[in-house]
C-alpha cells in the first residue's frame, strides 16, 4: 500500500501524515508513506486545496484533515 500525504507543508498537512501513521500503527499495517509537495505533482489528483490523501492512486480527501477513523476505515 502506497500512502501519499499531499500538501506544501503547512501544518495541516503535517497532522494528516501524522493521523495516517496513528491509523497504521493501530491496525498493525505497514505502508509506504510519501509527502507530495510539488504543486504540479499535488495537482494531478485534481486537488486544488491541502491537504490531500491518496491511497493507492486513489484520492480519499482533499482540504480538511481526515481523523484517524475515517483513515482507518480507507485503509481496511
Amino acid at each position: 500500500m502506497i500512502i501519499k500525504v499531499l500538501g506544501s507543508g503547512c501544518a495541516s498537512c503535517y497532522k494528516l501524515e501524522e493521523n495516517v501513521r496513528k491509523a497504521l500503527a493501530e491496525k498493525g499495517l505497514e505502508a509506504e508513506v510519501v509527502k507530495v509537495t510539488e504543486f504540479r505533482d499535488i495537482l494531478k489528483y485534481g486537488v486544488m486545496k491541502t491537504p490531500g490523501l491518496v491511497i493507492d492512486e486513489k484520492l480519499k480527501v482533499s482540504g480538511r484533515v481526515a481523523d484517524v477513523k475515517e483513515i482507518l476505515q480507507w485503509i481496511e
